[in-house]
């Protein structure tokens, strides 16, 4: 089964060995993005909600780079490392999505890359021939 690794300089280079995300069987598979600025790589010094914003535009520039749009997003992951967040993160992510409605989880966890307050991973569906 053929794959295809999506690459874009509008979302963070790899920080290890893996793709920002992964065309296979018709859906983009995405690497859990953190709020790294995607032009110098540096960790958003902002709260929460400042942070939920670059993660969002950092997987709208995989998803984008797919060749799909947030209404073809099937399931996103959060991961929120204080779940008292949740409602700023919420607010964001809807301001991002307009009305795609993916399904979603959310949890928390105890920690995450580069002190990050928030990590979001997606499934996408994706013209296989692109």
């Amino acid at each position: 089964m053929p794959i295809k690794h999506i690459q874009t300089k509008d979302a963070p280079a790899a920080i290890g060995p893996y793709s920002q995300g992964v065309v296979c069987n018709g859906f983009l598979f995405t690497a859990g993005q953190i709020a790294l600025d995607a032009t110098t790589g540096e960790m958003s010094t902002g709260d929460v909600a400042a942070q939920a914003d670059v993660v969002m535009r950092n997987l709208h520039g995989v998803i984008s780079a797919a060749g799909a749009t947030w209404a073809d997003v099937v399931k996103t992951t959060v991961f929120l490392r204080d779940m008292a967040d949740f409602p700023i993160v919420n607010e964001v992510y809807a301001s991002w999505l307009g009305d795609a409605r993916p399904a979603r989880s959310t949890v928390a966890v105890s920690a995450l890359p580069r002190g990050a307050a928030i990590e979001i991973e997606a499934v996408v569906a994706v013209d296989a021939s692109r």
